[in-house]
């Protein structure tokens, strides 16, 4: 299978700890690196990841609170220094056009590379990115500001063609890509060759979804329905279910029902909030109703 990975570069929330990051990941689709969200640190999460600068061209910021946006303008003065020449795309909600380029200007002047803008409305669902592997739409989410979450859909692709049947039917280089689209083979004798014996059935489709920040808000659940992976926030434990209520966050179970609800077929949990000095109490808690739960950590990573 192509490679899908999740690396998370750090999962706490907003005060700051010497325990976690603040809130930033990285999913590789077939060496495409795609960030979402860019808290303060970012960039040395992403060295420490041994991933490749060069191969990150987008960036998705899933709302304007500080904890996941304020490596922005550090990571991208460290692109300049490093003579970056490919074009970088940010995509936001509108507001942080005019804050962003306003540090650009006065930071990064005679920039390498230009800062690409794609604002979108995080109250509306709609696909923000489309090539020909994968496709990221927004997922509105319920917190003090509009907050969205993303769903990265993987392509289906095409059929895999056998080699002893290749070999065996003799099949010319030309054919091979039309086989994979499905025709059948007429040999040099005029026999056809059915293209369910040339072939095997192609991976399934893969899908990921980041959920973070949020309120328990069962109305994603249709949308999220049978992701291979799900990240969901979880910065309270169910004792203090009144705190999130009030900040609007969630708690591990509410995390958790989401991932039953929604029957996905992994759960990992984040965002943890930096009152609790061990995190597997949210982990209990959240395994008690979804037993395929994980929890974040920095520099985890997760293949899908």
């Amino acid at each position: 299978m192509e490679k899908f990975e999740l690396h998370i570069l750090g999962c706490g929330s907003a005060l700051p700890t010497m325990r976690h990051q603040a809130t930033s990941q990285i999913v590789n689709i077939r060496e495409k690196l795609f960030m979402i969200d860019c808290g303060e640190g970012t960039q040395v999460q992403l060295r420490r990841s041994r991933l490749k600068f060069s191969r990150l061209n987008h960036i998705f910021i899933s709302h304007l609170h500080g904890d996941h946006c304020f490596g922005l303008i550090g990571l991208i003065s460290t692109f300049g220094m490093l003579e970056r020449t490919a074009d970088l795309h940010i995509y936001s909600h509108p507001d942080l056009i005019s804050l962003l380029q306003a540090q650009i200007a006065f930071f990064c002047k005679g920039m390498s590379y230009k800062v690409i803008f794609h604002p979108f409305n995080p109250k509306e669902q709609a696909v923000i990115y489309d090539d020909r592997s994968i496709s990221v739409e927004t997922i509105p989410l319920c917190h003090r500001m509009p907050t969205c979450g993303f769903l990265f859909r993987e392509k289906p692709t095409l059929n895999h063609i056998r080699r002893d049947m290749i070999d065996f039917y003799r099949i010319p280089l030309w054919m091979i890509n039309r086989i994979k689209e499905g025709e059948d083979f007429i040999t040099d004798s005029g026999e056809t060759i059915p293209n369910k014996w040339l072939t095997t059935p192609s991976d399934p489709p893969r899908t990921y979804a980041y959920c973070s920040d949020t309120a328990y808000y069962p109305r994603i659940i249709p949308q999220i329905h049978g992701a291979d992976l799900l990240f969901h926030e979880a910065t309270f434990v169910n004792a203090d279910e009144m705190r999130a209520r009030q900040t609007q966050h969630s708690t591990a179970r509410q995390a958790a029902q989401i991932a039953h609800d929604a029957e996905v077929k992994r759960l990992v949990i984040g965002h943890f909030s930096a009152r609790y000095d061990d995190e597997k109490q949210l982990l209990k808690e959240a395994q008690e109703v979804f037993p395929a739960t994980l929890l974040a950590q920095e520099n985890l990573q997760i293949n899908l």
